[in-house]
């Protein structure tokens, strides 16, 4: 499989998650194919206007075209993203 590196303009908005490729995710909700909570893998980050992610999910399904409507960091993801929300909030 090909992974693709970003484009280093592309950086996500406020409200926005900002995933990189290899990052652990789940489904928030039922997608074509892909129940509600099912987890997978972000296999392309890209967009500059709109962060959106293509995830390869553990049953099998790819979809492209995610972000934070559809999808939430989970394991070390999810650490990651709470730290970085913290020094942010403290203003660092």
């Amino acid at each position: 499989m090909q992974f693709w590196k970003p484009h280093s303009l592309a950086s996500p908005h406020e409200g926005q998650l900002d995933l990189k490729i290899g990052d652990k995710v789940r489904a928030t909700e039922d997608l074509p194919g892909v129940p509600a909570g099912t987890g997978g893998k972000v296999i392309l980050a890209n967009g500059f206007n709109w962060q959106r992610y293509r995830v390869l999910f553990d049953n099998g399904g790819e979809l492209g075209d995610l972000d934070h409507r559809n999808l939430e960091p989970i394991g070390r993801t999810a650490k990651r993203l709470a730290k970085r929300a913290k020094i942010a909030a403290r203003g660092g």
